[in-house]
């Protein structure tokens, strides 16, 4: 239990740290791309500016030629500036190469415009009909062109590295919630037949005592596994207390961190028996977020589920509740409905929103949808998720 806290604490410095590493490269990427385009954009208007003060001698197309001549440098060290030393060694290259065709170009440029100034219109002609220049442009781009290509790539490893940190939180959790409950179920078990090793030896006053005894262990190793949750989303939150950007994030597993705790205390009572009632289990997740005007119709039979059964189906519960209230009935005054029946030893939970004005995207894999696919494994049964002209429907089977 130890080790997994510890590697969970760990996942989650990692994602933020991986948050944080992406949002950085976001912004470096995009203010690289700017100056990549500036560096185009002031090689190009000088061309145009020559072109146009060759063909029609009109002194005004000299203005974006001095233009871009006076962007090209500046850009470039900006450019410069920004890759920094974390520049890869085929970056340093194509910048030195950059630099030496903007040079390149630029001059031909400048002889041109000098030639025509000086009335020597045909051999500045000349010049322009090699193709020299042109192949001198066309390498220019070329070159930024793989520049772009290489910060792109780097943007999109950083993605993929936040997205594989994140993919390892929930596993994490799904471990420490699965000893914790290891933990519950071995403990309680051993006060029981230590009462009732003291009860068939004692005399009714000693088999009173020990039941005292055992239900005074039982309210301590509650009163633990309370304090153990509290301690884990108390270290969540200091985590993120310094970084920001991260709070969604951080909110997101506490909440998750939240619906275990809030299923251990459905499950109070004893372990070899039927312990919580699906409705009572549905009532406590969805009382949160009910009012006066925001409420859910339930109908179903009573019905009690086993230890091993709440917490997968706790969680699974809390994110639908919270799709709800973000982007679901519950976001845009709709109507939820949640009916759950028997039949066969398999109970059968649909779960019905309508009324949306917006109905999200089928397509969309994020961290709810793992969760609840990890979830129905762990349920040994299966949720289905089906959108709607104006709505939602999951329907969640489970052997009972």
């Amino acid at each position: 239990m130890a080790l997994a806290m510890l590697g969970a604490i760990f996942l989650i410095f990692t994602t933020i740290e991986a948050e944080r590493s992406e949002r950085e490269q976001v912004a470096l990427t995009n203010d690289v791309l700017i100056e990549l385009r500036n560096v185009t954009r002031a090689a190009v208007n000088a061309e145009t500016g020559q072109r146009g003060y060759m063909i029609t001698l009109d002194r005004r197309y000299l203005d974006p030629y001095r233009m871009g001549n006076d962007q090209f440098g500046p850009s470039l060290e900006r450019l410069r500036a920004l890759i920094g030393a974390n520049a890869t060694q085929r970056q340093i290259v194509l910048l030195d190469e950059i630099e030496q065709l903007g040079n390149i170009k630029f001059a031909e440029l400048e002889q041109t415009v000098e030639l025509i100034e000086g009335g020597e219109l045909m051999a500045a002609r000349r010049i322009v009909l090699t193709d020299e220049g042109q192949e001198s442009m066309q390498r220019l781009r070329s070159a930024i062109a793989e520049m772009e290509e290489i910060e792109t790539e780097i943007l999109n490893n950083a993605i993929t590295e936040t997205a594989r940190s994140e993919a390892r939180v929930l596993p994490m959790l799904g471990g420490l919630s699965v000893l914790l409950l290891l933990a519950i179920l071995s403990t309680v078990r051993l006060v029981a037949r230590t009462a009732r090793a003291e009860a068939e030896a004692s005399q009714a006053q000693a088999l009173g005592e020990a039941r005292d005894r055992a239900d005074l262990l039982a309210r301590e190793l509650n009163h633990r596994v309370k304090n153990l949750f509290a301690v884990i989303m108390a270290i969540v939150k200091m985590s993120g207390r310094d970084r920001p950007d991260a709070k969604d994030l951080l909110d997101s597993i506490n909440q998750r961190i939240g619906a275990l705790l809030t299923a251990h205390e459905v499950t109070q009572g004893a372990l070899d028996k039927p312990v919580a009632s699906l409705r009572s289990l549905i009532e406590t997740t969805l009382a949160p977020y009910c009012s006066d005007e925001v409420g859910a119709a339930l109908d179903g039979p009573e019905l009690f589920l086993d230890a091993k059964t709440v917490t997968p189906l706790g969680l699974v519960l809390h994110e639908l509740t919270t799709n709800a209230v973000k982007y679901g009935a519950w976001s845009c005054d709709g109507n939820l409905e949640v009916t759950w029946s028997s039949d066969g030893g398999e109970v059968q939970i649909d779960w019905r929103e309508t009324g949306l004005k917006q109905v999200p995207s089928s397509q969309r894999e994020g961290f709810g949808s793992l969760l609840m696919t990890s979830s129905a494994r762990q349920l040994r049964g299966a949720i289905d998720r089906r959108f709607t002209e104006d709505g939602v429907r999951v329907t969640i089977s489970f052997p009972q």
